[in-house]
């Protein structure tokens, strides 16, 4: 029974918990601003009706989720205080500097602007009130900035000194620690991700109205923009995937390891990519596998002759930089969730194409499993960004911050495990009513469909706004 108790164990399942859930309404309310700006946009420039409804229409949907995630935010922010003290008061002073301009500066310049967005479709003139939701996606851009340089510290630490007197880490340079390269390489992997998010929304969406056969005028637009913007932003997410693997390994070599569960040093031929492995769930023994010679070099070192350290030579060396210890990940969560990120992704970019040749020249597919499979376009897309974002904490562990804070080191020491199973039960009820109100609001938006189109001023010729109470 004490072992089900233990404030270590149960303060990583609530922070797991709280990260996981938070983090499905990240992506689509950073993919879902860019939507729906876009569609006003083309609505403006052009004053075509299904624009104004596909505005309105998605505009919902994001309102929905954008209200959903503030408040799993605050809550996950509340954890830092209540079972990671220990944590917040080593590296407060670093960690609270790019959570502060998240605070102060993105998320003040989204917040504000989401209002006069919402409010604002009667008051203000077109080219203004657009202008609004422009400025939101840019603050929910700049707030992923600010998150993820925070996260980049404790991936490689970098703008800090140790202040011994005080027992803490106390920051030196904001402008090094904004620019630490696993932020600027994985910024521009999360955005494009989170619009591939988005993407799969859209496309489920406007394939579960069409093979209803309703909403066609403006769910055959929205289909066809959210093919492009899947394929557009896949491409780019894996570009800058590769960056972030070079990136990766630099800073956290063990976990590149274990990514491919490499247990002994590599080079050349040797250094492969299991594309498929059957094996124990460890990854120790393997049965049988799909192997792509050179590829692991290629992708850490980007030379096919490269050196790849395996996880035994890293553990070694840990152990005489750090003193005794296991410095190893979970291998088979690192080594599955690193794969099911690469093949759920690719499996909806492939869908996002055969959509695309399936649709051209204003074609209808007439088979039914092709609207099937079109639907499991958003599930797919918001799976394969949740498992790596899951890839990308367990893969640092047992690091909070990488070499410098054990993740046991962090916990508050004042806080028992019975309050933290307390806790933890709670937030997992309070949580599980928020998925079924939040779904139950999103079904309810998406079954309803656009709003009927317009109709045109006589006098003027113009499409009015028509104003929507969200």
């Amino acid at each position: 029974m004490n072992e089900w108790l233990d404030p270590l164990l149960l303060s990583r399942w609530q922070f797991g918990l709280t990260t996981v859930y938070h983090f499905l309404f990240v992506p689509l309310t950073i993919g879902l601003s860019l939507t729906v700006a876009i569609f006003q946009s083309a609505w403006v420039r052009t004053d075509k009706a299904r624009y104004l409804q596909l505005t309105h229409f998605f505009g919902k949907i994001f309102l929905i989720n954008f209200a959903m995630g503030v408040v799993t935010g605050i809550v996950q922010e509340f954890q830092f205080g209540m079972n990671w003290s220990t944590y917040s008061r080593f590296v407060g002073d670093v960690f609270g500097a790019p959570l502060a301009f998240e605070g102060i500066v993105a998320f003040f310049l989204e917040a504000t602007f989401i209002g006069l967005w919402i409010f604002g479709w009667d008051k203000l003139p077109r080219g203004l009130h657009l202008a609004t939701i422009w400025l939101t996606t840019a603050g929910s851009i700049a707030s992923a900035y600010f998150i993820l340089a925070a996260n980049a510290f404790m991936q490689n630490p970098i703008a800090f000194r140790i202040n011994e007197a005080r027992g803490r880490a106390e920051l030196t340079d904001i402008g090094e620690l904004l620019t630490n390269p696993i932020a600027l390489a994985s910024f521009p992997h999360t955005i494009f991700a989170s619009f591939m998010v988005s993407a799969g929304l859209i496309i489920s969406v406007a394939a579960w109205h069409l093979v209803r056969r309703q909403h066609a005028d403006s769910m055959r637009p929205a289909l066809k923009f959210g093919l492009w913007m899947m394929v557009v932003s896949g491409a780019v997410t894996t570009f800058f995937g590769d960056s972030l693997s070079l990136a990766m390994t630099a800073a956290q070599p063990m976990k590149m390891a274990a990514a491919e569960a490499l247990y002994k040093t590599a080079t050349g031929a040797d250094a492969s990519f299991s594309i498929f492995t059957l094996g124990t769930p460890d990854g120790v023994s393997e049965l049988f596998s799909v192997r792509i010679p050179y590829l692991l070099s290629f992708l850490s070192t980007k030379t096919l002759d490269g050196t790849v350290e395996g996880i035994n030579n890293l553990q070694a060396q840990y152990v005489g930089l750090y003193g005794p210890g296991d410095y190893t990940p979970t291998i088979w969560i690192t080594y599955w969730a690193f794969r099911w990120m690469i093949g759920l992704g690719l499996a909806h970019i492939l869908v996002a194409v055969v959509g695309l040749w399936l649709t051209r020249g204003g074609r209808t597919p007439a088979a039914t499993w092709v609207w099937k499979v079109a639907i499991w376009s958003f599930p797919f897309s918001l799976a394969s960004m949740s498992v790596g974002w899951i890839f990308t904490e367990m893969g640092r562990q047992p690091w909070l911050v990488f070499g410098l804070l054990k993740t046991e080191s962090g916990v508050s020491p004042n806080v028992t495990g019975l309050e933290i199973l307390i806790s933890l039960v709670a937030f997992t009820l309070i949580y599980g009513v928020l998925a079924v109100v939040e779904f139950r609001l999103i079904l309810r938006a998406v079954r309803q469909g656009p709003e009927d189109a317009p109709v045109p001023d006589p006098l003027t010729g113009e499409t009015p706004q028509r104003v929507t109470v969200y």
